[in-house]
């Protein structure tokens, strides 16, 4: 069935020199040009998802009748706001479950062009397509057609309920933000190419939570040839909770839901600002399911059995992760002696290369590099060395560049702090979220044409490469990593000791089904366990 709509906008019989009109499957769209960059902003790509939509896959999107007007960013998904006080605040114009939304930033003549597909972090929780922070005029102007997307958050991206699983012909629930991000890449297959980008070019771009979702894409067989190639900034890789059943110290997914309502019906019913607050009041989490065909088994499991999509990846973290997220670090005894006594306790055997790459000389350093390392450190290490494994290339970074503004405030590295470096967004005329610590100088400017111009020539080429700095080799040569502190720098092994204690760790704790995921419990020997299933 074809589904008709009528869009706000005028009916145009020829498009005007600074608004460009391209035609695709749904209709006609007029967007903005600027700098010789053709804009389109919310673009729906699939039906909105409300009323008894609400819990559902997504579905295809509607086609409309008058010119779809593409001249300004759609509603971003709801969320709760940032703390007013928090480095990641940032006002969102408006928010709607109706938030479906793509946007594109595409060179004017584009024919065939490489393509980007940005999918932002915050915690599944929070986050829009909408940040000035992502826009994607400076890849455009490197000949890239680039794709920011929305996907739903919090309660409505990813609750898991037995009632949702009832009504699903697959018996499934949970998971629904992960699928409008499969949406959007189907529909970025299917019409890129109306906005000059080839398809079979399609490299994904997360961050924080996006870098998460892209874990996910890269495990997920649905996801498998919708992207040739992957850049994954400050992933995590955790234990998940099964749809139905428990693993690794956690309730199963439904029962999660369940602890929300048991009647799903009453609770669609509900405004979507009140199921939200009731949400956080439960404290529900916004994280994947491990339902066996959307996310077949947990991200490790799969990439230990070689399942994950085979395809190149940039991959790495920012030296400095954690002090931002100071919250996540497990409490310790600051004197040095009563740390050393605690760390022994945790961590038995394996507690003498604990201290030696964790020492008691420097504790509050020391528990900041610990946690970066068992979050971020462990997780992109992993995922580089098992892709470099099954063949293909891998490049390796560290973000280590700390410029004024962050150090004044003793953010260096921060989690996201590369953001402004990896779009461009380097100098006083950038606009940032509000308590950002703003990059300015000639040498952040300099660092970040760099980093843009790598991350470009991945996407384009699957090599990361630009003409001021040092040629970028891959992971498999000696364990190479680029450190991208004042100037790049190619390292090689700088992860190795650290990969081989917190490997250590979280293989006891999966042997024991232990979530690994920041557990400061006492480490129990490995009990072979044969009931437990990925």
């Amino acid at each position: 069935m074809v589904i008709m709509i009528a869009v706000a906008g005028t009916q145009s019989s020829a498009a005007q020199p600074d608004q460009p009109e391209v035609q695709i499957a749904q209709g006609r769209l007029t967007g903005t040009i600027a700098d010789d960059i053709r804009i389109f902003k919310g673009i729906a790509y699939a039906l909105p998802p409300v009323g008894e939509r609400r819990w559902r896959p997504p579905a295809p999107p509607a086609t409309w009748q008058a010119t779809y007007d593409a001249r300004e960013f759609g509603a971003s998904c709801i969320q709760p706001p940032y703390p007013a006080n928090s480095v990641y605040f940032e006002e969102i114009a408006a928010t709607s479950e109706d938030c479906l939304t793509l946007n594109i930033w595409a060179p004017q003549k584009a024919d065939g062009a490489p393509v980007i597909v940005w999918i932002h972090g915050g915690a599944l929780q929070r986050g829009t397509s909408a940040s000035p922070m992502y826009d994607g005029s400076e890849y455009a102007k490197r000949g890239i057609v680039f794709v920011s997307i929305n996907y739903r958050l919090g309660v409505f991206g990813w609750l898991a309920h037995p009632e949702l699983s009832a009504e699903s012909p697959e018996d499934i629930s949970g998971n629904y933000g992960l699928l409008d991000q499969i949406a959007a890449l189907t529909w970025v297959k299917n019409n890129i190419s109306a906005f000059g980008g080839d398809a079979q070019n399609v490299t994904l771009m997360g961050e924080s939570a996006g870098a998460l979702s892209i874990t996910y894409l890269l495990s997920s067989p649905r996801a498998h040839g919708l992207f040739a190639k992957a850049i994954i900034q400050s992933a995590n890789t955790r234990a998940v909770p099964k749809l139905s059943e428990p693993a690794f110290e956690m309730p199963a997914a439904e029962t999660f839901g369940m602890a929300l309502g048991k009647d799903i019906g009453a609770l669609r019913a509900l405004d979507a600002e009140a199921l939200m607050i009731k949400a956080l009041q439960a404290r529900l989490p916004a994280q994947g399911t491990v339902d066996g065909k959307v996310l077949p088994a947990q991200v490790v499991d799969i990439f230990d059995r070689g399942e994950q999509a085979k395809v190149p990846i940039l991959a790495g973290l920012n030296s400095g992760e954690i002090r931002s997220q100071r919250l996540l670090i497990p409490p310790v005894p600051i004197d040095p002696t009563a740390y050393e006594a605690e760390i022994k306790r945790r961590y038995g055997d394996l507690a003498p290369a604990y201290l030696k790459l964790y020492p008691a000389s420097d504790v509050p350093e020391s528990q900041l590099a610990a946690t970066r390392d068992a979050v971020y450190g462990w997780a992109t290490e992993r995922m580089v060395r098992q892709q470099a494994a099954a063949g293909q290339p891998v490049y390796s970074f560290i973000f280590d560049h700390c410029y004024a503004a962050a150090e004044e405030r003793d953010l260096c590295n921060f989690h996201a702090g590369e953001l402004p470096f990896t779009f461009g967004r380097v100098g006083p005329d950038k606009r940032l979220p509000a308590n950002w610590p703003a990059p300015v100088d000639a040498a952040d400017h300099i660092l970040a044409t760099m980093m843009v111009d790598y991350w470009t020539s991945f996407a384009a080429t699957g090599v990361p490469s630009t003409k001021n700095g040092p040629p970028w080799p891959t992971y498999d040569e000696d364990h190479a990593n680029m450190r991208f502190a004042a100037t790049p720098v190619v390292e090689h092994g700088s992860a190795s000791a650290m990969f081989e204690l917190q490997e250590q760790v979280m293989i006891q704790r999966r042997c024991n089904d232990e979530q690994w995921f920041i557990n400061v419990s006492p480490i129990k020997s490995c009990i072979q366990n044969s009931s437990r299933k990925p």
